[in-house]
């Protein structure tokens, strides 16, 4: 599990294919900042843009760990077959502050970014959700972004099953600390529906089936 809450920002410094053809998938190396990797062990657990991996190789000496991704994890992902940069999360201990909300680190759909840009001290960042997780938007409600928590501002559905419009403020510290100042208009995104949210949608569904 994790919060939402970016522990730092790495960098995809090399991609192999850990086979020939489009059912296998790839090993990605990411370089972290110095010490990151310290309290880290083998099958550790460590959020990519909101894509929970496991460490399969440490190099602390070179501040670098390795996950291999399957081609299903990167046929649903966003941001991570590329030399990015990228948010990165540790998983979340017993004894750590749930700071942000629940996260799984399951990706549930790819949004795309329809605005970004900086609206006085703050930036507001909008991004067109799929028509499968418009349900689960709410105005005020979380969402995780690239693996970023964050309050959703504004709700618009789009017509003809268009999905729907979401509109979200960043501060200052977050476009400092996170790797989401290098979106832009275009940009494709990890999205994450709060986990509250998917099990009220099932308990409502269930019980108007029974109906």
């Amino acid at each position: 599990m994790f919060t939402g809450i970016i522990t730092g920002v790495g960098r995809i410094v090399a991609i192999q294919a850990l086979g020939s053809t489009s059912n296998h998938g790839k090993r990605l190396t990411i370089e972290t900042p110095v010490d990151y990797l310290n309290d880290v062990g083998l099958g550790d657990s460590i959020a990519l843009n909101g894509a929970c991996m496991t460490a399969v190789a440490i190099d602390k000496a070179q501040n670098q760990f390795a996950i291999d991704m399957s081609a299903e994890s990167l046929d649903k992902t966003s941001g991570l077959a590329e030399m990015n940069t990228i948010n990165l999360e540790k998983a979340l201990r017993v004894t750590d502050r749930l700071g942000g909300h629940i996260v799984s680190g399951h990706v549930d759909g790819i949004g795309n970014v329809a605005y970004f840009a900086e609206v006085g001290e703050s930036w507001e960042l909008r991004i067109t959700a799929p028509q499968a997780l418009a349900k689960y938007m709410a105005y005020k409600g979380s969402i995780t972004v690239n693996g970023v928590s964050l309050t959703v501002n504004k709700v618009g559905d789009l017509p003809e099953g268009g999905g729907c419009d979401i509109s979200i403020n960043i501060i200052p510290h977050t476009i400092e600390n996170t790797a989401l100042g290098s979106l832009k208009a275009g940009s494709s995104v990890n999205l994450e529906i709060d986990t509250v949210a998917r099990y009220v949608e099932r308990m409502l569904s269930s019980e108007s089936n029974k109906k």
